[in-house]
């Protein structure tokens, strides 16, 4: 046999040969087990991206309507005027609303007790902001789970992997790494699948629970300002 017919014969088998990792190939090719786990990774990652960006338009949106109704409370005199027509538009008319709300019941009667009245705003008004940032705060648990147990979902996925590489071994009475490498290779990818859901989570969460904690902080100023405002009030009584 010549040299060119020996080249001839070998080349079609060179080109079918992957020179790059295809991961739509290695999802298709992969135990059934390991399918799973890869295709609930990957919602898991939809999902985390989707709570990220609407995260991030959330609490923007929120702190600007809380800043824009700060600053028109406080540069009127009208208090009521103003939170009548902004009563529910943001975090911090929702904890005005509470203060004042809690005051006009507290001095209906004829008789008033200033010191418990302003205990009562207090507590009427840290209620309402300990609301907001739960409101605010409740879809980043699923940030913290998924960082948390992602990565060990895409090692089960791996694991299990190995070991049908290993139980293929047996089959076939082959070691060769032309047997094994396929199988480890999907499984390893189940690992990089978790970490990929995993990352962006963990560094999300983070991030959101420092602006989460950041705006409840500017809030409870908003209402230690107002309750030092209502208090100079009941003063005057």
């Amino acid at each position: 046999m010549s040299v060119s017919s020996i080249l001839a014969a070998v080349s079609p088998l060179a080109s079918e040969v992957p020179n790059r990792l295809d991961p739509v190939q290695l999802f298709l090719d992969a135990d059934i087990v390991v399918q799973l786990v890869m295709a609930g990774l990957l919602l898991a990652s939809i999902w985390v991206w989707t709570i990220i960006v609407s995260f991030s338009m959330r609490i923007a949106k929120a702190r600007n309507s809380s800043v824009e109704f700060e600053r028109e409370f406080f540069g009127r005199d009208d208090i009521d005027g103003v939170l009548n027509g902004r009563r529910g538009d943001s975090a911090a008319a929702r904890v005005a609303s509470a203060g004042l709300g809690e005051l006009k019941r507290s001095t209906k009667s004829k008789t008033i007790d200033a010191e418990a009245t302003r205990e009562r705003i207090a507590v009427a008004m840290s209620g309402q902001v300990a609301s907001e940032a739960d409101s605010l705060a409740e879809r980043l648990n699923f940030l913290a789970t998924t960082g948390s147990v992602a990565p060990f979902v895409g090692l089960f996925g791996t694991v299990w992997g190995i070991m049908n590489s290993f139980f293929q071994i047996g089959e076939q009475q082959n070691s060769s790494l032309a047997v094994v490498a396929p199988g480890i290779s999907e499984a390893l990818f189940a690992t990089a699948i978790g970490l990929f859901a995993a990352i962006p989570a963990v560094i999300a969460y983070n991030r959101f629970s420092h602006r989460v904690n950041s705006f409840e902080a500017r809030l409870q100023r908003f209402a230690d300002r107002l309750h030092a405002e209502l208090s100079r009030g009941l003063d005057n009584h």
